[in-house]
C-alpha cells in the first residue's frame, strides 16, 4: 500500500482539473445569486454573462488540460462520465424546467439555461476525471 508521500509525484502529473471545476462552478454560483437577487423585477445580464463566459472558459480550459495528460485513462473517464452526465442532464433538466414553469423569460431564462449546461457538463468531467486520475490499468 502506498503511503501518500509515496503517491504525491504520481499525482503531480495531472493538471489542477478538480481546482478550475470548482472555480468554474462557483462562478455559475454567483452568477445565479446575482440573477435571482434581481428578480421579478428586470434584470441587468451583463454581469451574469460575463460569469458565465468566465465559466465557459474554465470548462474549455479543463478539457484542454485533460486532452493534454499523456496516457489518459480516456475509457475510464467515459465510462464515468457518460453515467454522470445523463444524472446531472436530469437535474439540470429539471431545475430548468421550474423556471419555465416559475414563468421566467427572455435573457434571464437564456443566462440561467447556459449556466445549467455548464454545470451538466463540469460536474460529470469532475467526477469522470477524479476516477480515471485514480485508475490502475
Amino acid at each position: 500500500m502506498k503511503t501518500p508521500a509515496a503517491a504525491a509525484p504520481e499525482a503531480d502529473r495531472f493538471p489542477p482539473v478538480i481546482q478550475v471545476g470548482m472555480a468554474s462552478l462557483a462562478l455559475i454560483l454567483v452568477g445565479g445569486i446575482y440573477l435571482a437577487a434581481h428578480l421579478p423585477e428586470s434584470v441587468p445580464l451583463a454581469p451574469a454573462v460575463a460569469l458565465l463566459i468566465a465559466s465557459v472558459v474554465l470548462l474549455l480550459a479543463n478539457l484542454t488540460l485533460m486532452a493534454r495528460v499523456p496516457d489518459f485513462p480516456w475509457r475510464r473517464f467515459v465510462d464515468v462520465a457518460k453515467w454522470s452526465l445523463l444524472a446531472y442532464t436530469i437535474t439540470a433538466g429539471l431545475i430548468g424546467w421550474v423556471f419555465i414553469r416559475d414563468g421566467l423569460r427572455g435573457g434571464t431564462l437564456v443566462v440561467l439555461v447556459a449556466s445549467l449546461v455548464v454545470y451538466a457538463l463540469q460536474v460529470p468531467l469532475m467526477i469522470g476525471f477524479t476516477v480515471a486520475r485514480y485508475h490502475r490499468s
